[in-house]
């Protein structure tokens, strides 16, 4: 019985020892140690990383302080992406986490969290950039863009035609569509907000990941 009660004591210690948030436990940046004049508070208090994976949806919610809620994506697969310079967002399937400027494990156990860089479904970008322009894009090297034929009226034709005038398409976007995949970058915070959204990568910044990535 006594050894229960123990183990039970334990326990309960070890249930109400949590995660901090304050530095109050480090030094002082001249190296001085800190005065403990409390012990943990719970407004101080810090949870346990979300470490989000690819999979299907899955969110817990957490009441925080205030009664305010935060919700602890565990699993999500999909995601509302935006591509910027032909101001078009579509909901899209995160493939794969590649890059993540902070920790390499956080690339290879595929963490989703804000920042990282990863691969998404390039097919709805593909189908309405070809719909929008009336142009065949993503084919193989060698071969030119050829407009795609669909029966449409005539005002509907000249709407493609002036919006042709002013078209422009990476290269390095083009090839990715080749691919079916381009790389895009996460801005919500999946533990906080249950949420995957981001941005697909295009001009200097795709060219300065795709280098850092080949770096490794």
């Amino acid at each position: 019985f006594f050894s229960f009660y123990l183990l039970r004591l334990a326990r309960r210690d070890q249930a109400t020892m949590g995660i901090t948030r304050t530095g109050r436990t480090k030094r002082r940046e001249t190296g001085g140690r800190r005065s403990k004049f409390r012990k943990k508070r719970k407004f101080e208090l810090g949870r346990p990383a979300a470490m989000t994976k690819i999979g299907e949806k899955q969110v817990s919610v957490v009441r925080g302080m205030g009664g305010n809620l935060k919700f602890r994506a565990l699993k999500l697969e999909t995601g509302n992406f935006s591509w910027g310079s032909e101001v078009c967002t579509r909901k899209v399937r995160v493939l794969d986490v590649t890059y993540n400027s902070s920790n390499n494990e956080l690339v290879r156990t595929k963490t989703l969290v804000k920042g990282c860089i990863v691969l998404v479904d390039a097919h709805p970008f593909k189908d309405w950039y070809e719909q929008h322009y009336g142009v065949k894009v993503g084919i193989k090297k060698g071969t030119a863009s050829a407009p795609l034929e669909v029966k449409k009226s005539q005002a509907a034709k000249d709407k493609v035609a002036a919006r042709q005038k002013y078209r422009s398409l990476e290269g390095a976007i083009d090839h990715q569509f080749a691919s079916g995949r381009v790389y895009a970058k996460i801005t919500s915070r999946p533990g906080q907000s249950g949420r995957c959204d981001g941005y697909v990568l295009e001009g200097p910044e795709l060219a300065f990941y795709q280098k850092m990535m080949a770096k490794k």
